[in-house]
């Protein structure tokens, strides 16, 4: 862990929980790609840069989910570096309590607040800054979080953040994060016609080739979606839904598992809805889902 992979001239990935990517843009100076999920693993990342001699510039942020802007706090205390992010996701990272709220959908209790959800509040400088390495591409990957984004380095390696989970993954969880299943799935469809000599994801292995695993996570959106249309042959609560949810898939409910199953099965919901496959009930002051006949549509 936290070895030091090259998958380019000038790019390299940190192999942690979340890979870092690292990009050389001279003999010493290096920019991170996130940093992280924690003040240990900036810790660790900062032995890293030492050890090679690399002067942190500055950290490119592909999005604000605290598993990768956890070590920002540490490494700006330490190098001064700045953090380069956008649109909502800047905002996330700014105010890190942005995220366990949202995915509550309230204000998180303690069991939520916790370095997994919540990052430390970190200063941030929008892409658009002249600061910015200009040869450095910036990827809209949305629909696993507001704003994601991904990174081409000018010797074609592409670090793609979140937007594909690895098979191993997939096989014990089937229900990945997911904040807008339509952009998710525009996304996968993009990234599987992408060009690159490396593509790097941060939850996946590396390799040259991402069209089998673009697949696989385009078939597991399709069959959770099938499977919760199916649970609403019945009118059925969201609380019911994800119970059946956790009950098909082997899943275990904690604080953390309820947040974030439950915010991606609401994501499913809404979806579905807006495609008319689900409708909305409204009878003894609860909230039905109910899936939509074909005759009805």
């Amino acid at each position: 862990m936290y070895e030091v992979v090259q998958v380019g001239d000038r790019s390299y990935y940190i192999n942690c929980p979340a890979k870092i990517g690292v990009y050389l843009a001279d003999e010493h100076n290096v920019y991170l790609i996130d940093s992280g999920n924690d003040k240990d693993a900036g810790r660790k990342v900062r032995q890293i840069l030492e050890k090679n001699n690399w002067k942190l510039k500055g950290i490119l942020s592909t999005h604000s989910n605290a598993d990768h802007i956890g070590g920002n706090r540490y490494l700006q205390n330490q190098t001064g570096c700045k953090i380069y992010s956008g649109g909502i996701e800047a905002a996330f990272s700014r105010y890190p309590v942005l995220e366990p709220s949202f995915l509550y959908g309230g204000y998180p209790c303690k069991d939520l607040r916790h370095k997994f959800l919540l990052a430390q509040e970190s200063e941030i400088t929008d892409f658009s800054d002249e600061g910015f390495p200009a040869e450095i591409e910036i990827i809209p990957l949305k629909g696993h979080f507001f704003d994601m984004v991904g990174f081409r380095t000018p010797d074609q390696t592409v670090f793609l953040a979140d937007c594909i989970s690895s098979k191993e993954t997939l096989d014990k969880y089937a229900i990945s994060f997911i904040y807008d299943v339509e952009a998710y799935l525009q996304t996968l469809d993009k990234v599987e016609t992408m060009e690159a000599a490396m593509f790097v994801p941060a939850h996946a292995d590396a390799g040259r080739d991402m069209k089998e695993l673009v697949q696989y996570n385009r078939e597991k959106v399709y069959e959770v979606s099938e499977f919760l249309v199916e649970t609403c042959g019945e009118a059925l609560t969201f609380e019911k839904i994800l119970q059946k949810a956790f009950d098909r898939y082997g899943l275990t409910m904690t604080f953390e598992q309820y947040v974030l199953v439950g915010s991606t099965v609401r994501s499913y919901l809404s979806w579905l809805k807006d495609k008319g496959r689900l409708s909305v009930d409204f009878t003894d002051h609860l909230m039905r889902w109910k899936s939509v006949s074909i005759g009805e549509r």
